[in-house]
């Protein structure tokens, strides 16, 4: 008397050659989390993932003969499952697995999973079907077959076998299953296409992060503009990534110092810049690095526009002190050592000067940086 389906301890019983091994474990993970449409279970029901659990030896027990113990797992699973290849139909174990579990009376829950060989071959060595079920007299049988052509792609082939042992186990129409299978997969492709462009930006960015890029640093003289004042030249350049220093010059105006290799991961970050040059205010400052940048620079008004020097009677050989002093319209009275101190703005500096005082000089006051001993010479 045949067994009602709920005394059955397991869905189905996998039945297969060693060498086919990695197809067990790929079908009875597919069939326990097989989720089925919420309107099927409802109208039949199921559990949504009801195919489960599915009885596979290397999960449960050793193969080998058919034991006692293997013979009561065959009696309390409802379906019988044989991956079909040449290894199975060369097996003697499948053989008797597929005998003992016809001989239960329930030979229509007998089911094929074709995964290699070519069914009704002929030959030995391409057959896929154990030669017990002919012996059997069991009905004309097809079975899922991963490898029937209906796609030109191998992989969708092989999903539809999968739905048709489904549905074939379930008892339900293909097309109720597969066609939801379809929209499942279709949206399956999108996520992993927009998974893996995000995946590979990720990984552009993390490449682009670490490409070394060169950096430019460019100077523009900020203060006013002046001809007659001397160039810039030979500005020393310092940046400070971290713990490591990076220096180049500018030897003019118009070249810009070049910071070969820097770590992409520094753009866009906080880092140290410091420029010095002669007669120009020193720079110290922290910018936001980018692969172009452009720093102001300024004159230090007083280092040519302090004017300072000493008036000196020849004749009696003394300083010359409360002594008026006109340069360019910029007067200054001498101290009481005969010291002249007088500031000329930037855009007002020249290469010289003529002086004017209330007692007639020797010379004109020659345009160069000057400390407190230099002497203009008196009458």
């Amino acid at each position: 008397m045949m067994e009602t389906p709920a005394t059955y301890k397991y869905y189905a019983f996998i039945s297969y050659n060693s060498r086919d091994t990695k197809w067990g474990k790929r079908l009875q993970r597919k069939l326990e989390n097989y989720s089925m449409p919420t309107t099927l279970c409802s109208e039949h029901g199921w559990k949504r993932k009801p195919m489960k659990p599915v009885f596979f030896a290397p999960t449960d027990i050793q193969p080998g003969g058919l034991t006692a113990e293997l013979q009561e797992r065959l009696r309390a699973s409802q379906h019988l499952i044989v991956i079909c290849s040449p290894n199975s139909a060369h097996s003697k174990w499948v053989g008797q697995e597929i005998a003992y579990f016809h001989s239960l009376g329930r030979t229509n829950d007998i089911h094929f999973f074709i995964v290699d060989g070519i069914p009704h071959s002929g030959d030995e060595a391409t057959e896929c079907f154990n030669p017990i079920i002919k012996e059997l007299g069991l009905p004309e049988i097809l079975g899922a077959n991963i490898h029937e052509k209906v796609f030109r792609w191998a992989w969708l082939n092989k999903e539809r076998a999968y739905v048709q042992l489904i549905t074939k186990l379930l008892g339900v129409e293909f097309d109720a299953v597969w066609q939801r299978h379809k929209r499942m997969l279709a949206r399956r492709i999108v996520a992993w296409t927009i998974g893996g462009a995000a995946v590979i930006a990720a990984l552009l960015t993390v490449w682009a992060t670490n490409q070394p890029v060169n950096v430019g640093i460019a100077l523009n003289e900020a203060s006013l503009h002046n001809s007659n004042l001397p160039p810039l030249r030979n500005a020393v350049v310092t940046m400070t990534l971290d713990n490591e220093t990076k220096t180049d010059t500018i030897t003019k105006i118009g070249d810009n110092a070049i910071f070969s290799n820097v770590p992409h991961r520094y753009i866009g970050q906080e880092v140290e810049l410091a420029v010095t040059c002669r007669d120009f205010v020193p720079i110290d400052t922290t910018v936001t690095l980018s692969e172009a940048l452009t720093l102001d620079i300024v004159r230090d008004a007083s280092v040519y526009g302090n004017i300072r020097f000493k008036l000196w009677n020849s004749t009696t050989e003394q300083t010359v002190a409360g002594c008026k002093v006109e340069i360019d319209g910029y007067t200054a009275v001498s101290d009481n050592k005969g010291v002249v101190t007088l500031f000329i703005p930037l855009d007002k500096q020249k290469t010289s000067y003529t002086v004017n005082a209330t007692i007639p000089l020797l010379d004109n006051i020659i345009y160069t940086p000057c400390g407190e001993d230099d002497i203009l010479l008196t009458e």
